[in-house]
């Protein structure tokens, strides 16, 4: 016995395969069923696949696999002409043929990873440390073996790197860095900005890629590394 909630988000996500071949995203879910935050359909969808309605594939990104449908909705959504019974599908990305060179979706296996609130690329901000959200990220991003996370960039002192206020950063969990790597420092303990480090002496510089704003040259003591850029993720 499914809750009207429960009901009313198995035909969201079973009406939206039907017609556009791509499962709803979580905030095209929450949009739907006009719930204030995510968690709500956090707490649907694990209701649904405890009750073998649906379920998800580990570490692929908006992936679903719609096992069963109640027998009401299921005659409800039944196209004219169809052949009576649910065959399940899982769906993962567009019908459209893919642009020329496109990568198969097995080769980019998509990976969520928690967005910790944002970064400044510009003067230090307050260091971020709750997920405000997370966000589909290409497997192929991923540097190597260790945690990753993204940040929001807020400031445009890394533009002559190519990032830009707003774009997504994929950081990679480590602790040192090599000249000239782009990282999120923490400054002092409660500051966290992104430059570019080099170790100069006894000294830590952070850099700017953008000449309006100057090198911080810091004792080591009051720098710690807390991540490596490993990629970037724009939005237009």
């Amino acid at each position: 016995m499914l809750t009207r909630k429960q009901l009313e988000l198995l035909e969201f996500i079973q009406k939206r395969m039907d017609c556009d071949g791509v499962p709803p995203s979580f905030d095209e879910m929450k949009d739907a069923l006009d719930l204030r935050s995510k968690s709500g359909i956090h707490r649907l969808i694990t209701a649904l696949e405890e009750r073998g309605f649906i379920r998800r594939l580990a570490h692929r990104a908006r992936a679903i696999e719609v096992v069963k449908l109640p027998e009401a909705l299921e005659k409800s959504l039944a196209k004219p002409g169809a052949k009576p019974g649910f065959a399940p599908r899982v769906i993962e990305g567009d019908r459209t043929d893919p642009p020329a060179g496109a990568m198969p979706v097995e080769a980019v296996m998509a990976l969520e990873l928690p967005v910790m609130g944002r970064i400044a690329a510009g003067v230090p901000i307050e260091a971020i440390a709750e997920v405000s959200h997370h966000i589909a990220v290409p497997g192929s991003m991923l540097s190597g073996r260790g945690q990753h996370y993204a940040l929001e960039v807020k400031g445009d002192s890394m533009i002559e790197a190519g990032i830009n206020d707003g774009d997504i950063v994929v950081i990679r969990e480590q602790t040192t860095a090599d000249n000239g790597d782009i990282v999120v420092a923490l400054v002092e303990g409660h500051e966290a900005t992104l430059k570019r480090f080099y170790r100069r002496g006894a000294m830590i510089a952070l850099e700017a890629a953008n000449p309006a704003y100057e090198t911080r040259m810091l004792r080591e003591d009051q720098v710690k590394v807390q991540g490596r850029l490993v990629g970037l993720i724009r939005s237009y």
